[in-house]
Order: structure tokens, then C-alpha cells, then sequence
């Protein structure tokens, strides 16, 4: 091994069941690190730390909750811990942990870092019975001076059309996803939902056995697709435990620095863990002009790329996280990756964004923890962690190992992003009129009925248009969640803001 190989030497997760608002999310972000800095069990190590960054908190998306939490968190952060170090920020989206990830393990192996701290924390629990309650929680906006440097990609994430016509909530986008799935697999309806109840009671096992997982409920793969016991349909064909809970309380902590460093700081080898490959790129930003609508060739092509880094099979990686908001972003991942869904060594080692818990665009920073610490505790040599933002938008792929292997840490790999940008995509119809074919769909509920029909499609010229179902047409609703109703026509005609599709 060489001296710049980023390794991985402290983690630390935590869950607040207790909905307190005195507690802020710098008191949460202060309290994570902290317990980072303890499992390194070196005091000289938060001295060696000369980089700090935070995850970016959920609601800041929301402009009315936005001004009620700290601004410049990392700054806070670093006020708090008593750390002098350069400090950044990221923009939205559940590929921000593995990305950060990447891009220090490049900065470390350029020596342009010692050590780094990368932490996040959500307290939307607390947020959302604060708001509920009216309870004080003013003393959240407390914040540090503004120097930390911005990374990764904030692009408005769907256009105009797309946001009128329902495309912009994930609960709705993602059964989208699911049933260009459905249609590309064969599936019936009870085979798909066989599938769908097969996944989420499998991950439900690892989420009952994991501590820190807010929902430690097992679940039958008939319950995970009943309706029954508040389980209900959120968006067909999706129950509510298939979608990420997002009222959590969670926090999580990772350190990383490099073997040369860890040597002089004298921390034990036996737990340093080594980042072995690392890619990230964006599938075509608008899921309208996607030609594709179930795959993503930029994830397939991370995933790739990681692995190849690593040099490593996919074979002998012992565990994955596979990026768990909705099935649909696991299956994606599944056929990205070449892996079975069924496969034994399972597709999440914290129960998933849809038990464990989604603690917004900080979740995978909690599967990076934990596989950090599996190896550590030897439960493996091989482990692989997928990231997802948007709409299967942006990706970020890691691999990671107990051992060092024979390659060192390469900074200079693959512009995967270039070859994504030079692919084809579709134009979208402003204002289709005649008949278009259905590639994917979605029935919005409202509270127990169906209330809404999404649908994207192809116009017989070979455009993309974006349509919903009539309000009130429950017949149309019925066929699309009575059928496989990809490859079905309709007549579609233009609307002043949002398209109609009748059968």
C-alpha cells in the first residue's frame, strides 16, 4: 500500500427517538462528530482534522422551513469542535454522502487534505411536531461565518412542464420508474407484486435486527403490499412502506484520512478501512427527454467503473447498500450492477430509506458508517455503496475494503459524465395532439381513493409527451392500475398547462 491511500478510520450513526427541540441540528451535527472522534480512539487525530464538511439539510429545499435552520453548517460545526480546517457544503440529493466521499479521496491522495471530517444530521421529527406544536425552536438558525466551498450539481432538478403535470414529487416519480419495470420484465400483476412484497419484507428483516433503524418491524412480503393497518396505497402500485420515512431524527459521522497520516497519528491498522473505487456522473437531467425510462446507463456505467478501480468482481463483494427510496431505485440498481434482486447477500446493511429510515439527502452517509464498521468488525472484506439524487438524476458509486489492494488510489479516471451527455435524447411535445402510447404511469391516491393519473409517453412522430387522466375519470384510473397499461394508446390533447390522456 502507499502513503496517500484514502482510508477510513472512525464512524459514528445515532437515532433521537425523543423529539426534543431544544436540540438543534448543530447540537445533533456537534454530538455525531464528536462520537466519530471517540470510535478513532486517538486524541491526536481531531488536531490532524483540516477539512470539515455537512451534508445539506433537507428542508433547506423548502424556502418557508429554510429560514428557520443554520446557515453555513459546516462553519458551525467546526466553531463548536474547536477545529481550524476548510470547510464545505453540497448541494441536494441522496448521491451528496458518497460523493463528498470520492471527492476527498482524491483530495487526500493529492495531499491537498490531511484528514477530513464529513458529517450530517436531519431532526425532521422534531421539525415537523415543532411546527405542529409551535414550539420554540428559534434558536436552530444559529450558524457560523460563511466560508465553506460549494460542490456538486444544484440544477433546477425537473422543467416547467414536468412540475405542472405531477412529475416533481418522488412518491409520484418513482412508481413511474416502477411500471416501466413492470412492462420490461413481463411481469403480471401478481408476479409484480409478489416481487415488490419479496423486497421490502427482506429488507424489513435487517431493519428489525439494526438498533438504529427507525421502524424495526418485521414484515411478511403480504403485508408489505396490504393495504391494511395503515399501510396504505400512497402512489400505485406503492403502500406506504415502500416509500422513504422522512420524519426521522438521525445523525451520521465519518472520518477519513490516509495511511501515510494514519501511521504518524499512530491509529491501529486493524481498523483502517480502504476506499478502493469511487465514481459518480448524472443520467439526461430531465426524466421527460430519457429514451429509457426503467435503466440507468450512468449508474451502470459508475458502478463499472468503481468496481474496475478496485479490481474487484462483483463476485466478491460481501455488502451492498443499494439506494432504497422506492423499489424501483433498488431494481434499477440490481440490473446496473448485474446483481439478482433475490440475491443472498441481500441489497441493504441498514434496512433501507423505506425502514431504517431516509434521513433526507444524509442516508447513505448512515449505509457508508455502517459498512465501515461491518469490516471493521470483520463481517466482510467487500463492500459497495450506491447514492442516489433526484429522479435516478445524479449517482455516486463506492467500493470498499479491508484491504488495501495492489493498486493505488487513482485520481485521474474515466469522464463517464462526457459519454452520457453525447447520448441521444428525446424532444418533448409542448402540445401533443392524436395518439400516444403509454411508457410509463403512475395513480396518485388521495388519502384511500385514487385520485390522479400521470403518464409519460411517445406521440406517433417519436416525441415525448407528459399527460394526466381527466379529473374524475376513476375508469381510466381503474385500467391503469387494472392492466400493464405500458404499450396501450390513448388520445392525447393539449391543455392550457397540463396535458389530458383518454382511453
Amino acid at each position: 500500500m502507499t502513503d496517500d491511500q484514502p482510508i477510513f478510520v472512525a464512524q459514528a450513526q445515532h437515532t433521537w427517538r425523543d423529539r426534543d427541540p431544544a436540540r438543534s441540528l448543530v447540537d445533533a451535527l456537534e454530538s455525531i462528530s464528536r462520537a466519530a472522534l471517540d470510535d478513532a480512539q486517538c486524541p491526536a487525530l481531531q488536531d490532524a482534522i483540516d477539512t470539515v464538511a455537512t451534508v445539506p439539510f433537507l428542508a433547506a429545499q423548502v424556502p418557508d422551513l429554510a429560514k428557520i435552520l443554520p446557515p453555513h453548517a459546516s462553519d458551525a460545526l467546526c466553531q463548536r469542535l474547536g477545529i481550524k480546517a476548510k470547510t464545505f457544503e453540497a448541494d441536494v440529493g441522496g448521491n451528496t454522502p458518497q460523493l463528498l466521499v470520492n471527492y476527498f479521496a482524491d483530495r487526500l491522495a493529492a495531499g491537498e487534505s490531511k484528514a477530513v471530517l464529513i458529517s450530517g444530521a436531519e431532526l425532521m421529527y422534531t421539525l415537523f411536531g415543532a411546527l405542529s406544536s409551535g414550539a420554540d425552536i428559534s434558536h436552530w438558525q444559529q450558524g457560523g461565518r460563511h466560508t465553506a466551498v460549494q460542490l456538486g450539481d444544484n440544477r433546477i432538478a425537473c422543467t416547467d412542464s414536468e412540475w405542472a403535470h405531477g412529475l416533481v414529487e418522488p412518491i409520484r416519480i418513482y412508481p413511474m420508474f416502477e411500471s416501466a419495470l413492470r412492462h420490461a420484465g413481463g411481469w403480471d400483476h401478481a408476479t409484480h407484486m409478489q416481487r415488490l412484497g419479496g423486497l421490502v419484507s427482506r429488507m424489513s428483516k435487517v431493519a428489525a435486527a439494526n438498533p438504529l433503524a427507525w421502524r424495526r418491524t418485521e414484515l411478511t412480503a403480504e403485508e408489505a403490499v396490504d393495504t391494511g393497518n395503515g399501510n396504505r396505497m400512497i402512489t400505485w402500485p406503492y403502500t406506504k412502506c415502500m416509500n422513504a420515512i422522512l420524519a426521522v431524527d438521525m445523525a451520521a459521522s465519518v472520518i477519513m484520512t490516509t495511511v501515510g497520516e494514519a501511521r504518524r497519528l499512530g491509529l491501529d491498522p486493524a481498523r483502517w478501512i480502504f476506499l478502493r473505487g469511487g465514481a459518480a456522473a448524472c443520467d439526461i437531467w430531465n426524466v421527460s427527454e430519457r429514451p429509457v425510462l426503467h435503466e440507468s446507463p450512468a449508474l451502470a456505467a459508475c458502478a463499472q467503473s468503481a468496481l474496475q478501480q478496485a479490481g474487484l468482481p462483483l463476485s466478491a463483494i460481501d455488502l451492498f447498500d443499494l439506494y432504497s427510496c422506492f423499489p424501483s431505485a433498488v431494481q434499477v440498481a440490481c440490473n446496473a450492477l448485474g446483481l439478482d434482486l433475490e440475491d443472498p447477500r441481500g441489497v441493504t446493511v441498514t434496512g433501507g430509506l423505506t425502514l431504517f429510515g431516509g434521513p433526507g439527502n444524509n442516508y447513505s452517509l448512515h449505509a457508508i458508517a455502517e459498512v465501515v464498521s461491518r469490516l471493521q468488525a470483520r463481517q466482510g472484506d467487500h463492500a459497495v455503496v450506491t447514492a442516489n439524487g433526484n429522479y435516478l438524476t445524479k449517482h455516486a458509486v463506492g467500493v470498499y475494503s479491508r484491504e488495501a489492494g495492489s493498486q493505488p488510489w487513482t485520481i485521474a479516471r474515466p469522464d463517464l459524465q462526457a459519454a452520457v451527455d453525447a447520448s441521444p435524447r428525446l424532444q418533448v411535445d409542448d402540445r401533443p395532439s392524436g395518439r400516444g402510447t403509454i411508457e410509463a404511469c403512475a395513480v396518485a391516491f388521495d388519502k384511500e381513493a385514487p385520485s390522479r393519473g400521470m403518464l409519460i409517453g411517445r406521440m406517433a412522430d417519436g416525441r415525448r409527451f407528459l399527460a394526466n387522466t381527466p379529473r374524475g375519470d376513476m375508469a381510466a384510473l381503474q385500467t391503469l392500475m387494472d392492466c400493464d397499461p405500458v404499450g396501450m394508446q390513448g388520445q392525447v390533447t393539449a391543455g392550457e398547462k397540463v396535458n389530458r390522456f383518454e382511453f
